[in-house]
Formats: C-alpha cells, structure tokens, sequence
C-alpha cells in the first residue's frame, strides 16, 4: 500500500521562481486565511535572503491535497550553495524542475538536474514566469529535453510530465495557450506522477541526517526522510558519525512539518520527514539508526571546497568602536563552529595558528553571506583576501580549480566583457546570438577570475547582465591573474577626516570614506591613481594665522566617496591588507599598521 505522502524538493537556477511558486501552492492549498496577510516568499525566512532575493538555507513545509501530505523543500539555486542541493535531494522522492520561460534551462539548471538523476528522482517540469513579456515557453521545453539528452536521460524519461505554468499569477496549464486560472494540475501532477516514499512501515528505525535546526531551549534539532520504522519519544537510538564511531541517545522530542511550522508528534512514521532531539553533537550526513540494530547509510557526497579565507580577531585601534560584542578570536572561532556543523560544505582546517580561523567554502557569494549574517549578529572580525585551493596531480603539475561559466549580456557590452574574461584567464568555449540584441558566451575559467568578477560584470552589462557558473573540476594552472592596477592611499596619523585634508587628498585618487570619519595610521582611506602605495595626511587641519589672501578662503567641491559591497571589498584586497568588518562598517587597512615595520617587511619580502 502506498504512503498517503508525497516528499519533493523544488529545483531550478536561480531567480527561475522556485520560492514565489512555493508561495502559489500554499495560497492554493488553504494554508494562508484569506485575510491573512502574507509576505512574498514565505520559505525565503532570513533577512539577507529577502534582501538578496536568492534561497541560501533549504527549508521544509507541508500542505495537504485531496488527502495527500505533500512535504515541499525549497532548495537554493545559486552554485555557491550547491552543497545544500545535494543533501536535500536524499530525502526526496521527486522533484519540480523549475524552468523560466524566457531564459529556458541556465548552467545551474543542469547542475540540479544532473544531481536529480544521480538520485534516481522523478522530475515533473514547470515552464514558469509564461505571463512575462518575452516568455518563450515552447522553446524553454525544447531546450529543457535538449538537456536531458545532454545529460544522458534513458529514453522513457524524455517523456516527462511538464505544466505551463505562472508563480506570480497563481496558475498552472497543460498548455501554454490555457485558460485555467488555478493550481489543480500541478497539485494533480505531483499526487500522480511522484512516487510514494520508499519505506518500510516496520522495522528497527533507521534514518540519515539531512535536516539541522537549532532551539536554545531543547538544543539541537535533527532529522531526514524515516526510510524505516517509527520513532516514539524515549526510544534508544544510535547515532554513526563520519569515522565511524557509534554515539547512543534517547529521543527526547519528535516533530514533523505541518504548514511553515514544526508540530509536536508522540511518533514520527515512516516516509515521513522527521525531526527530533536528544544529542547535540550531530552533523549532515551521520545515520540514526535502532540501537538494536545499526545498519549506517553511505555519507552524502558533495562538490568540493575551492576557495579558502582567513579570519582574524579585529584588532584595529577602532576595535569596539562600532557597537560589536564579539570580538575575540575565541569567539570568531566559535561562532565558525557552529556553522561547520549545519553546512556541508563549509570546513575549518585544525592546523592554522591559534590566532587565525581559516575556512574552506564552495564559493565568494557563499563566504561573503556567513561574514553578512556574523556581522548582524555583533561580530567584528579582520578578513584576508580569499585564495583558491590548489592541487597537485601525480607528475608534480599545479591544478586550479575551474568553473563553467555562462554570460548572458546585451551586444552592446561584448568588448568590454570579452576583455575581462580574456584578463581572468577564461577560455570561451561557445557564443551564440539570443535575438533582442543579447548574446549567451560559454567558457572556462579559473575560480581565481571569478572573484570580484560579478560586481564588475554587473557594472560592465549596466546592471542588465545575467552569469551563472558551476564548478567543472581542477585544471592545470593558467598563469598569474592580476588583481589590480591601482595602489592605496594609506593614512598617516590617526584622527578624523577634516575638509582640508580631504579637498588635497581626493586629487590623488578616489577616497572611500567621508569628512569627519575616524582613521587610525595604517588604515586605508582610498584608492590610488597610480598602482604604488601612498602615505596621506588624511586628518590634517588649516594652520590658524592671521594672514589673509584672495584665494584663503576658497573651497573645491568634495568628489563623492566610493562605497563597497561585501563581495566588492573582498575582491578588492591585496595580499598585504584585511578587510575590517564591523556591525556598522567595512574598513581596509594594512596588516602591518606601522609605515616603518611596513617598509621592513617590504624590502624583506624583496617588494
């Protein structure tokens, strides 16, 4: 007898509407009043999320149709959160392809799908956004089994279940040129054509971690898809970590999803996605199994980690001064611990100095939101410059690794952009015109390039350009990416910003902070126009006399200061400064504040 349940993960590229569509089948569902007001992307629950527009986290709800318990993950679509993909995917039965009607299939698309097969999933695709000016919908469904082809499809799963459908309008049709205004064949598509879990009702309990929340009154919570068994509170249960050691608990609470929310259960059953309490030192991936029966489930595999980034105590003259209350690197530390635990793909190398916490990550995009969220919650911490892990194959040859990467742009911008990519060592590997005056480029580049790329993408494209890139894997070295052509302007003496300083000053270069600003000697205040380092007066003030001339008392206007993104100020680092992060601030500096001890360790590095 088949499980009145349905568990599906919701997979796409991103900004291809997963989330809205999310929000479209809960209005449908009933799980919202009708005079409940609702937010847009309900499952999008943190702030830099929203403020992002882009899933980082997965989440898990449920709604119930015609008797039927659907379990909804929403997964990320960015490459940088890759890793939360492929965890989720094990505690699913199916999943929705969501593909934007104008854009069709993009390179995390095939990303998601290729790890959707990997899994041996069901796939029941969604053509959406088909009300947007421009939608192509038919051709985003040749283009989506073009892909399947690609990706090596058996023959029978060429003739996949697709919907026509429109998150923001709240409708899904068997045709593009469809009248129905309701959700009813989606909701029709996923009871039928996605498999009931495959679990067995009784049985020892056996269960892989997929799921990790935190609750400051019960501790951790943890949970996956049940594969076998039932779990009751107070059951003895054993945990098998990664190196293989058995950790006994008893159950101390049990939950399963119920709308948005976790609801309390005596039992959790199988095929269920469970959650449940009782050990705190878990992580993804370690099997709860019967304590009378261990059997462990082979760990989840993901892409590897490619970029590296130290982290630092603040230890600026302006420590404090910005409202932070953790500023030890005990607590940096710490605080990266618990990270560790909730993430796949984020790992804390043991062997760095007791003053540094170096981190392994997937990606800038995926470090630049772990420093966003520490920074809100009061930390300070002093940032290097993230470095690409590289490798050595077996005759001795250094391998980089190399992303994948796909640049749609208007015509307008191809010298500029075809330049960049040239100077960061890309290899174009495909261009092909998209009509509308658009191209899509194809090609190869280091993840080395990659950094700082976006922004400068961004503003090369005028804000209307679209990049997405996956990792391909490590290649042999490419030659020195140069980082930037312009020197810093450094400042002497501690102090505030005046007028008078910042009026002889902006005429060296572009200043990042305005008049009354406090600096600190060491710090950097702007970029230089020429690419070698200057010491400024930033903070000197006019000497107060009793002369008097026509010109004494003229002013020139202030050029505007230049503001920095997170992702912006990493890529902008040199190898000999930080990045100074403050719940209020972003600040560089040098790592050797001392202009002299600066000199020293220049001429003994040979600089």
């Amino acid at each position: 007898m088949s499980l009145p349940i349905r568990n599906l993960g919701i997979i796409a590229h991103v900004d291809h509407g997963k989330t809205t569509l999310v929000d479209a089948i809960f209005r449908q569902a009933g799980l919202f009043r009708s005079n409940e007001h609702v937010q847009d992307r309900v499952m999008d629950s943190n702030d830099i999320e929203r403020e992002r527009g882009i899933t980082i986290l997965s989440k898990v709800a449920s709604c119930t149709y015609q008797g039927t318990k659907i379990n909804i993950v929403d997964t990320p679509g960015h490459a940088d959160f890759g890793g939360e993909v492929e965890r989720v995917l094990s505690m699913v039965d199916g999943v929705l392809l969501i593909v934007d009607a104008c854009e069709g299939p993009m390179p995390q698309t095939r990303f998601v799908l290729k790890k959707a097969f990997d899994n041996n999933l069901k796939v029941v695709c969604c053509v959406n956004k088909i009300d947007r000016e421009g939608a192509r919908p038919l051709e985003a469904y040749d283009k989506t089994i073009d892909l399947f082809i690609d990706l090596g499809a058996e023959e029978e799963d060429l003739f996949f279940p697709v919907l026509y459908v429109s998150g923001a309008g709240g409708y899904a049709r068997l045709t593009p040129d469809g009248e129905e205004q309701d959700m009813r064949h989606l909701f029709e598509a996923i009871i039928n054509e996605i498999p009931a879990p495959k679990a067995i009702l009784d049985g020892p309990a056996r269960l892989q971690i997929n799921n990790l929340d935190y609750s400051d009154y019960l501790g951790r919570i943890f949970g996956g898809k049940l594969l076998r068994g039932r779990v009751r509170v107070g059951d003895r249960m054993t945990q098998v970590k990664e190196d293989g050691k058995q950790v006994g608990f008893n159950v101390t609470k049990v939950w399963i999803y119920e709308g948005l929310k976790l609801k309390e259960v005596e039992v959790g059953e199988a095929g269920e996605i469970v959650m449940m309490s009782g050990t705190d030192d878990v992580l993804i991936g370690d099997s709860i199994c019967d304590a009378q029966f261990v059997e462990p489930l082979p760990r989840i595999e993901v892409e590897p980690s490619t970029l590296t980034m130290n982290f630092f105590a603040n230890s600026s003259p302006l420590a404090g001064k910005d409202g932070g209350k953790f500023l030890t690197i005990h607590k940096i530390r710490e605080r990266l611990e618990k990270e560790e635990k909730t993430s796949v793909t984020l790992k804390i190398d043991r062997t760095a100095s007791a003053e540094t916490v170096k981190v392994a990550a997937r990606g800038e995009m995926q470090l630049s939101v772990l420093i966003e969220t520490m920074r809100r919650e009061g930390y300070e911490m002093a940032i290097a410059r993230p470095e690409v892990i590289f490798k050595e194959n077996d005759m001795g040859t250094k391998l980089e690794p190399v992303e994948q990467l796909t640049c749609e742009f208007e015509e307008t911008g191809m010298g500029e952009v075809m330049e960049e990519l040239s100077r960061r060592k890309a290899m174009i590997e495909g261009m092909e015109s998209l009509g509308n005056g658009r191209t899509r480029v194809v090609s190869s580049i280091p993840t080395r390039g990659l950094i700082g790329f976006r922004s400068a993408y961004l503003t090369m494209t005028r804000g209307t350009g679209i990049l997405a890139s996956i990792f391909e894997g490590y290649q042999q070295y490419r030659g020195a990416v140069e980082n930037r052509t312009n020197g810093s302007l450094i400042c002497k003496d501690p102090g505030k910003i005046t007028r008078y300083a910042y009026e002889d000053v902006q005429e060296r270069g572009v200043l990042f902070h305005g008049v009354g600003v406090d600096t600190y000697g060491g710090m950097i205040v702007g970029q230089n126009a020429r690419d070698e380092d200057m010491v400024v007066n930033i903070t000197k003030t006019k000497a107060a006399n009793n002369m008097r001339s026509a010109t004494s008392d003229d002013t020139s206007v202030l050029k505007p200061v230049k503001d920095f993104s997170l992702e912006q100020a990493l890529s902008w680092l040199r190898d000999d400064e930080l990045l100074e992060v403050t719940p209020k601030m972003l600040r560089f500096r040098k790592k050797i504040l001392d202009h002299s001890e600066r000199r020293v360790a220049e001429r003994r590095a040979g600089v």
